[in-house]
């Protein structure tokens, strides 16, 4: 039996330098960025037609393009100031001002003065999420951080439109409650702008024995999305907040590596 030819490794340094190559490639994570934002933009027009589904949907596609302009950004080397504004913006109108809308839209006007008031209150702790991690974020060439400040915007958005996810999945309406929306944006903003650490992924590395291993999970994973979509962005969102506790746990213990670490090299004696 014949051998199949082997498959030769990308050129990962090559791949890297594509946006000075090829000078088309660098705008490529600026146009996932525009389209995550309309994407997101979307989600407006869609809530006032009455399409809830359609507009939780328009947002979910907005948080996965967010995902995505990063990663490509970083691996082609395209990354760049414009870029990292270009992103705030665009998750200001996608995750701050969209979701709140659609989501005052959809049971908080039923409130009055007061349930718009907790709208623009989610908007604005987004806004001061996005301004602090621009300004954490000033050294592009650095690599990322193992740990947000604060939860992303992107799953806050998709947090704050719990309720209707739950509505959609069960049928209940008692989760349309504007208390209860209330209650979750309340939580959700103090996320936003406290300093507790949550995982990123951006640095989430996989050991190749075990990429198999994901790829066959993932398979039932993306099936239970195509046929039970509500159900499994529900999971996956309880699953986030269950592991905040684990990264907070986390953090704390690298920090004391850090600080044992440079205590241990204050001691040291360098005299002859």
């Amino acid at each position: 039996m014949a051998k199949l030819p082997k498959i030769p490794k990308p050129d990962m340094a090559r791949v890297a330098g594509l946006s000075e190559d090829v000078p088309f490639t660098r705008h490529i994570p600026s146009a996932i960025t525009l389209a995550a934002l309309c994407a997101g933009a979307t989600a407006i027009p869609l809530a006032m037609y009455g399409n809830w589904k359609g507009a939780v949907a328009a947002i979910v596609v907005a948080a996965i393009l967010d995902t995505m302009d990063g990663w490509i950004a970083r691996l082609i080397g395209a990354g760049s100031e414009f870029g990292a504004q270009l992103d705030s913006l665009a998750d200001l109108v996608s995750f701050g001002i969209a979701p709140s809308i659609v989501v005052y839209m959809w049971t908080l006007t039923h409130t009055g003065g007061a349930g718009w008031v907790m709208a623009l209150i989610y908007a604005m702790c987004c806004a001061i999420r996005l301004a602090r991690f621009n300004v954490e974020s000033v050294d592009l060439d650095a690599p990322p951080a193992k740990h947000f400040t604060g939860m992303p915007t992107p799953i806050a958005a998709c947090l704050i439109l719990l309720p209707m996810q739950f509505t959609f999945q069960f049928g209940d309406e008692t989760f349309r409650d504007p208390m209860v929306t209330a209650v979750v944006i309340a939580l959700v903003s103090i996320m936003m702008v406290s300093r507790v650490p949550t995982f990123s992924l951006k640095r989430l590395h996989i050991p190749k024995h075990r990429r198999v291993t994901l790829v066959v999970l993932a398979v039932p994973v993306i099936a239970s999305a195509v046929v039970y979509p509500w159900a499994t962005l529900v999971t996956g969102l309880i699953v986030y907040f269950a592991t905040i506790p684990v990264s907070v746990i986390q953090f704390a213990n690298e920090a004391r590596k850090r600080r044992i670490s440079l205590r241990d090299d204050d001691e040291i004696d360098f005299t002859p």
